[in-house]
């Protein structure tokens, strides 16, 4: 346990760097600007279109019609743009995201390296390709397994354990994977994922677990709607932070790991750089 608590610790710790914390932020920043420069050129015509199929739809004429009666006044076009935005809101989310988790992990692993294993070699066992290829098989054979094991969901116990089972080996797949590509070679990785196969796992389902926080903050702004612009910006924070948290766990973990395989092999390291300092300190000038 002691590599599994001290990585997790150092995670924390990154955390609160400067960097890690601008990339946490940086999906709301693209989201406001993707969202700008939608609404800037796209507003318009979309509420148009939205407006014109709600007046013209048959189904609906007679739920106005009798809505007139009330006193109300025009439903379509209130109900346009509010509907234009539920539409849009999670695809520009969704695609901020990802796009800002495709940049953040090699972030991470960069940082982790400059500052805690400067002189490890990088033998470059994983190209983007086969990282692709990785994440998409990977993710293939989670689905599969998924939609096998529903049937046993019905069994009270097992509902609380094979979904989180199948979801942390998807995520220590993936994410040692893309911690290891730039520094270890396909024999170390292989290496590796069978030797700490156990502690990865175990690392993959509790960064699940910590990945469900933004769910439920996400919940109550659809439960809270006059805090949903506050709640939503919150829990997309809160989603991107777990997920430099969990790729720094993997980066700190499958780093050190490899550094004591080259050493029992007998290969020269040189020291890590915080030998005997906390994570912060790291390396100071970086």
């Amino acid at each position: 346990m002691g590599p599994l608590l001290d990585s997790f610790w150092r995670a924390a710790g990154y955390c609160l760097v400067p960097r890690v914390v601008a990339l946490s932020l940086l999906p709301l920043l693209l989201i406001a600007v993707v969202a700008a420069a939608c609404g800037y050129f796209f507003w318009a015509p979309a509420v148009a279109w939205v407006q014109g199929a709600l007046e013209n739809a048959d189904w609906l004429g007679m739920l106005w019609g009798w809505l007139r009666g009330f006193g109300a006044g025009d439903l379509p076009g209130v109900l346009a743009p509010a509907l234009v935005v539920l539409a849009a809101t999670p695809l520009i989310v969704i695609v901020c995201v990802l796009a800002v988790a495709l940049l953040m992990a090699p972030a991470v692993v960069t940082l982790v390296a400059q500052r805690r294993f400067p002189g490890l070699e990088r033998k470059r066992g994983g190209s983007f390709l086969v990282s692709v290829l990785w994440s998409l098989g990977s993710t293939l054979a989670a689905l599969v397994a998924l939609a096998v094991s529903v049937p046993l969901w019905l069994v009270p116990p097992l509902v609380l354990i094979l979904p989180p089972l199948i979801w942390g080996w998807l995520t220590y797949r993936v994410m040692a994977f893309d911690a290891l590509a730039e520094h270890a070679s396909k024999e170390e990785r292989q290496t590796l994922f069978k030797r700490h196969r156990w502690s990865l796992l175990l690392i993959g389902v509790l960064s699940g677990f910590l990945g469900a926080a933004p769910g439920i903050v996400w919940a109550s702004g659809v439960v809270f709607a006059a805090a949903f612009f506050v709640l939503v910006p919150i829990a997309i924070w809160i989603y991107t932070l777990v997920f430099a948290f969990s790729s720094l766990w993997f980066t700190h973990f499958c780093l050190a790991a490899l550094q004591r395989l080259r050493q029992e092999r007998g290969e020269p390291l040189p020291a890590p750089a915080d030998a005997q300092a906390p994570p912060l300190l790291d390396n100071p000038s970086s």
